[in-house]
């Protein structure tokens, strides 16, 4: 981008950095989330006088996202601008983004941009909105507490939802350094809508009980360190039970991966990616397991390892 940021209304410029999210790991539904060190990369310029704005996408949506606010990353720059009271900031923006993160696959390309959009409005209008509002606002905009918690601090995070209508905890855990993720990527885009509509409105007391216990074990295995634990993970009641019906081939992947040393395996959100979470050491081989697995049920698409990610969104320019 040409210019530099000036103040008053002189060109203002940032480039923000945020991470893609693994959100559910099995049992954690709607609660857990990883961070994963794929990343949308955005600079945005304001155009001092400009009446037009202008958008180039490189990466995942090149050709497909747009200068509307069904391109999470505008919504989420125009409602942080209109929070902080600085709406005459930008009338027109030079944006490029640079997209890592595979769209309507489960790996929170919604989130990253929602995400990427508000932390762009405080640094153009010089002001912050602080982490409980700014999560508040994109929980508001994209609907996964999950996904944007993760998004916005990095690694392993718990988010619940609290007493007042809107404001949301959340809390964040280191993964463990050996730990990485195996995902398997397929070219199928999953609506979250559609999954979601797969989804009985009320579940056994027993399942629910089945899950939170392994939720706890869970965190509980991120916390201290024991990857022997993260198998709690595999074994989910509430959602991916109901998913199977329409995605039939991820419980294979699941399988394959489990069978190939992996530590655990799950649907990635909604899917359609499946993640693995693995020692160094079982990456090759649980990688090479989920795509024999995939190319037998005829689901094309890519195998990546991927390490989580500690550091969450963050401004890498200005």
């Amino acid at each position: 981008m040409s210019g530099a940021a000036t103040a008053g209304g002189g060109a203002r410029r940032v480039t923000v950095e945020v991470p893609a999210t693994s959100a559910n790991l099995g049992v954690g539904f709607d609660c857990l989330a990883l961070a994963l060190d794929m990343t949308l990369r955005v600079e945005v310029e304001t155009m001092a006088g400009g009446v037009m704005s202008e958008l180039q996408v490189s990466g995942e949506g090149a050709g497909r996202l747009g200068l509307n606010d069904a391109n999470r990353f505008i919504a989420g720059l125009r409602r942080g601008l209109k929070e902080l009271g600085a709406d005459n900031i930008g009338q027109a923006w030079r944006i490029e983004m640079d997209n890592q993160i595979p769209l309507g696959r489960g790996l929170g390309s919604s989130a990253a941009a929602v995400v990427g959009g508000l932390l762009s409005a405080e640094a153009l209008a010089g002001s912050e909105l602080g982490l409980e509002r700014r999560l508040a606002l994109a929980v508001e905009i994209e609907g996964h507490p999950d996904n944007v918690a993760a998004a916005l601090l990095g690694g392993f995070v718990l988010v619940i939802d609290t007493d007042q209508p809107g404001v949301w905890q959340a809390r964040r855990l280191e993964p463990p350094t050996e730990l990485r993720a195996v995902i398997y990527v397929p070219d199928r885009e999953l609506p979250t809508s559609r999954m979601r509509a797969a989804l009985p409105e009320v579940v056994p007391r027993a399942d629910a009980v089945h899950n939170m216990g392994r939720a706890a074990a869970l965190a509980v295995a991120i916390a201290t360190g024991d990857l022997s634990a993260i198998g709690a993970m595999c074994d989910d009641r509430l959602h991916e039970p109901y998913r199977a019906a329409v995605y039939p081939e991820f419980p294979e992947l699941v399988r394959a991966a489990r069978a190939a040393g992996a530590l655990g395996a799950a649907l990635s959100g909604a899917g359609s990616t499946v993640i693995a979470l693995c020692r160094t050491e079982q990456t090759v081989a649980v990688a090479a397991a989920m795509s024999a697995s995939a190319a037998e049920v005829a689901l094309t698409g890519s195998a990546r390892v991927v390490m989580p990610r500690s550091d969450g969104a963050r401004i890498v320019g200005r």
